[in-house]
């Protein structure tokens, strides 16, 4: 070939011109650096409205995108030595996810792409391990999961948030005079008079079968009725609140910071997602049929979720007429981790993020597959295939972003521990700085003698928050912590670590801050 022709083959970069490379390392730079920048923004209006948790999902997304980006690039550079390795021929027969005419068929075609290319692995009688073709179509796969997984993320977040502002007006409506009037404490009524144990006891409350039954229908209609809002709502205030803070205590906007804080982890990819991301690749094989049942797996898992969250209520509405049939009141719902499998609420959480992850994985292989290989091929045998695919994701999609994952954060405020989002971002915040704060002064003063540590240091400075909270606590803040009663709180006051903080010691610490403010303002007033 001369210096200035082309002999119709594969050209390498010394025979490429430089604008072409020029232009494609442009346009590759250019849309890198705007996804950056975008990435960017979206994190400084997180911060500007204290969105902390959101603020971490957000960087759980970035390092797995980053995470991807590593697999990417030792793919890139390591195609050279993996393409080189050769295994025999009968291994390399085997676990195949296509029968072996249909193989026959893409090995000629893939001869044809591959012109006259020859690996030295032919001349050993022995197949290369992954072929150049494998390993380009393996890197396309890697950037398909990542697209797909940060889009589902996003609409999983949008479908909660959506269902969730419905909440909003029931929860203005149960602080008006008007409910509080109507919903009187003292008034005697009968148990099974009352709207919500009406609604979830009947004959078919005495056989657990048909419970399962009514209540794995029930999340298709009217999953969360304003009757269990407000029910759960009150169940809530009445075991972790003083009483009188039910006209005060926003529940719906505690509900939308426990799912900001859960949904951090839902947006991550654990090793055992990825293990099993890799059994799954692993089991796609000729003979198992995994195109077939593996769609439904998290179909299966959302639905068995969804109606294990409806039994919980279920099981409280029949604990309050277990108390007695005559009730002073609302029915008063009992949170407790018993009603949960194995005791853990959280564990519900997990089987939601498998769902998410797995559904997200199917769709990209099945996106990833359409664009490979076309149709009809080995992955997509049929149009029914197809169909039933699409109709899967965007039904596992819906059912859980809309429905399953807005239940779960109302109902698991039903366990016996208070999440820590009952505090604000700025109480946290504030938290956190007298945390570090302390640990600095007693770091310190543990240096010097400890008569001269007891004399010159006060015990508020040491053990009390109410130095972090005087400038960074409203009104509203101050009352809900005064009116919490003994609950088990775990607060992030460090990322790798979470304290338990007393209850006394914060209430200690709002009613110190509180008249400090109180005497400021009054001296104001004064001067």
């Amino acid at each position: 070939m001369g210096l200035g022709g082309y002999s119709g083959g594969a050209r390498t970069l010394e025979e490429s011109p430089t604008w072409a490379l020029a232009s494609v390392c442009f346009t590759l730079i250019a849309i890198s650096l705007l996804i950056e920048h975008i990435i960017k923004l979206f994190s400084k209006l997180l911060r500007r409205h204290q969105k902390r948790a959101l603020h971490k999902a957000l960087e759980n997304v970035k390092s797995e995108l980053m995470l991807m980006g590593f697999l990417s690039l030792l793919l890139t550079a390591g195609q050279g030595i993996i393409a080189d390795i050769c295994v025999p021929r009968s291994l390399n027969d085997s676990w195949h996810p296509c029968k072996a005419d249909y193989r026959q068929v893409v090995k000629r075609r893939g001869l044809a792409n591959q012109g006259l290319a020859i690996s030295k692995c032919k001349s050993k009688n022995m197949d290369p391990f992954l072929s150049y073709d494998s390993l380009h179509q393996l890197h396309i796969f890697i950037f398909t999961l990542a697209v797909f997984h940060v889009l589902y993320c996003l609409i999983t977040m949008v479908l909660s948030k959506l269902k969730m502002k419905i909440w909003k007006s029931w929860e203005n409506e149960a602080k008006t005079a008007e409910y509080q009037f109507s919903h009187d404490p003292n008034r005697f009524r009968l148990a099974r008079s009352t709207t919500f144990i009406r609604r979830h006891l009947g004959f078919w409350s005495e056989s657990p079968i048909l419970i399962w039954v009514v209540c794995f229908f029930r999340q298709f209609v009217g999953s969360v009725p304003k009757i269990d809002f407000l029910t759960l709502r009150h169940g809530f205030i009445m075991a972790h609140l003083a009483p009188q803070s039910s006209a005060k205590f926003d529940f719906q906007r505690y509900i939308r910071r426990s799912l900001e804080e859960d949904f951090k982890d839902v947006v991550g990819i654990s090793p055992a997602l990825w293990l099993l991301a890799v059994l799954f690749l692993l089991f796609n094989t000729h003979g198992w049929y995994s195109y077939l049942w593996l769609p439904f797996i998290p179909l299966i898992i959302i639905l068995l979720v969804g109606a294990k969250l409806q039994v919980v209520i279920i099981k409280m509405a029949m604990q309050v007429v277990g108390h007695g049939d005559v009730i002073k009141g609302d029915p008063i719902v009992q949170p407790t981790d018993e009603l949960f499998w194995f005791k853990r609420p959280h564990l519900i959480l997990h089987l939601i993020h498998f769902s998410l992850f797995q559904n997200a994985f199917q769709l990209a292989f099945f996106s990833w597959s359409w664009f490979e290989f076309g149709y009809p091929s080995c992955f997509l045998k049929r149009i029914e295939d197809i169909i039933i695919r699409i109709i899967l994701g965007i039904l596992v999609q819906f059912l859980c972003s809309y429905v399953t994952l807005p239940l779960y954060a109302l109902v698991t405020q039903m366990g016996s521990n208070m999440k820590p989002a009952i505090f604000t971002e700025r109480v946290e915040a504030a938290l956190r700085k007298w945390h570090q704060s302390a640990r600095k002064r007693f770091t310190e003063n543990h240096r010097r003698s400890v008569s001269l540590s007891l004399s010159t240091t006060p015990r508020t400075s040491f053990f009390s928050p109410s130095n972090s909270l005087k400038h960074d606590q409203s009104y509203t803040d101050n009352n809900i912590i005064l009116s919490l009663r003994n609950s088990n709180i775990s607060i992030d006051l460090e990322s790798k670590e979470h304290h338990h903080i007393s209850l006394e010691e914060l209430k200690e610490a709002v009613t110190h801050t509180s008249t400090v403010q109180s005497q400021r303002v009054h001296s104001h007033s004064i001067g």
